[in-house]
Order: C-alpha cells, then structure tokens, then sequence
C-alpha cells in the first residue's frame, strides 16, 4: 500500500516536474512562464526550452529545425526561450553548443547577415531526429507535454525539414520562415530530401514567413504558396533577409507572429488568430507585411 501511494503522490507532481538536465543561460521571454534552455542528460542531440517552473497544465509541443540544419540547438535561443515563455515545450534538434547575445537592431543593408552559418558538407542534423523528439518528450515529460498538440517549425535548411516532417499525421501545423522546396531539385545546398510533390503530402495549416526579395528562399517558398491548393496556407512576407529577426531580444517580430500562430492552431485562441484571418487581420492591414492566404477560413 505505501508502495502504490508513492507511484500516486509521483504523477500527481508530474506536471510540476522534469527529467534531469542542464540548464544554459537564464530565464527569458514576455510571456507568462519566463523559459530556460536545457541540454538533456538521456539525449545528447537535442536542446529543450521549457518554462522555468512548469505549470499545472499539460503544454503543447513544438519541433524546432534549425537553419543550415546545424547541430546547435542554441542558434535560435532567444526566439525559443520567447516561444516557450508563452507556454510550450519547445525540442530543438542539435546539442546547446553555442549561444550569442540579442542584437539591437538588425544589420542594414551590405553588412554581415544575421542568417546562419554557411552549409556544412552534409547536414548535421535530420527529419527523422526531428520527429524522433515527440516520443522522447512524451517520456521524459509524462505529466507535463500534450503530444495530441504538435507544431513543426524551422528556419531555411530547418525549414525543409519542417515541412517535411508536416507529413507525419502526428502534426498539427506547420511554419517554415526563410524556407522553401528548392525550385530547381538539387539546386541548393541541403540534404532534406523533399520536393515539390511532397507538399501533397501536407494535411494541415501551414504558414511561411519569408524575409523580402533579398532573402534567397523567397522565390522557393512563393513557389510553394502558389502550388499549395488542399489545405489552408498564410504566406507573411517582411523585409528582413534571410536572417529574420532571430537574433533580436525575445525573437522580434517573428516570435510575436509566431506565437500567435501556435496560440491559434493550437490552442484555438481566436483572438491570436485575427493576426492572420479575417478581412483586417492584424498583419494584413501591417504596411510591412505583404500577406497572401489561400484556402484560408474567413473568421479565426
């Protein structure tokens, strides 16, 4: 009897608990839950941004590729930080290895962008290793994630991997920023295997955020909008290059539409989703956005 009363008193705390880890950096984030970065102990290629003190409920969970498909789950940190204040479980593929401070402002025009990193021969990282993380944070978080809400995201090279792992029917939406299905097959320099018949495979709402004409995925991920025709697509173009604004305080301007998109999609904040839907949605009336949506509900 004590013995079934300790497992008892164990799940009852779950949601309040978390698996061992090392935590990089400090809390961040203007949401209600400031967030932590963490290197878990069991799994070395990935990094998990969770709230602080996690709260009762169970969170939603989101998959996070990174650009160039590195394996640094630190080189979005402050985007993500931002995106788990909010209240969600956030995996990153590659191991916390190197982290740089907010920057002010973004580059202007003809200085070093704040993209990532050159592509390495090969990608360090995988789909499979994306999608492998559902059932890794349904274990090490039993009474803390919700795995019955899933969102895939990625910036350029993670992009890719984003939308293809859009196809797994575990996943609930889709968000590729600076990122699109290569025009020409072969033409880039990621491995993701993807292609332009694999947007077929979509079966859920998929939003692309993409930084002008000056960011080198706008003419892929335009190409994909237009051939995208079965399920609900919102293409938010902003002039950024291909860095987006990552590296600003809290994420900038692509953390707050990203975290109204997830509010949205899912947790069915309708109010999250007059940023996108509706005749005056908030970016749509934004003169720095250019907005096309496609079949798209016509109230959030």
């Amino acid at each position: 009897m004590k013995r079934l009363a300790l497992i008892a008193a164990s799940l009852a705390v779950g949601a309040a608990t978390a698996p061992p880890a090392r935590t990089v950096g400090a809390a961040e984030g203007t949401g209600r839950w400031p967030a932590i970065a963490q290197a878990p102990a069991d799994v070395p290629g990935y990094t998990v941004y969770r709230p602080a003190r996690l709260p009762k409920a169970r969170l939603p969970l989101v998959l996070w590729g990174n650009g160039g498909c590195r394996d640094n789950g630190l080189s979005a940190s402050h985007f993500l930080r931002e995106i788990a204040s909010h209240g969600y479980i956030v995996v990153a593929n590659g191991a916390p290895r190197e982290e740089k401070p907010p920057l002010a402002a973004l580059p202007e025009a003809g200085e070093a962008p704040a993209g990532p990193p050159p592509a390495a021969t090969a990608d360090e990282t995988s789909v499979a290793q994306l999608l492998g993380a559902i059932d890794w944070a349904a274990r090490a978080y039993p009474g803390a994630v919700d795995t019955g809400r899933i969102a895939v995201m990625g910036h350029s090279c993670g992009g890719l991997q984003a939308i293809a792992a859009g196809a797994d029917p575990r996943i609930d939406t889709v968000v590729a920023f600076n990122s699109g299905v290569y025009n020409r097959p072969g033409g880039g320099r990621s491995g993701v295997s993807v292609t332009k018949d694999d947007l077929r495979k979509l079966h859920t709402p998929i939003a692309y955020i993409l930084g002008g004409p000056t960011d080198i995925a706008y003419p892929n991920g335009s190409d994909d909008v237009a051939r995208i025709d079965h399920v609900p697509v919102f293409y938010g173009n902003i002039a950024t290059g291909h860095g987006g604004t990552f590296a600003l305080a809290h994420g900038g301007e692509y953390a707050r539409v990203a975290v109204a998109w997830l509010d949205w999609r899912l947790r069915r904040d309708r109010r999250a989703g007059r940023v996108f839907a509706g005749p005056s949605c908030t970016l749509c009336v934004d003169p720095a956005w250019t907005v096309v949506r496609k079949q798209f509900p016509e109230t959030p």
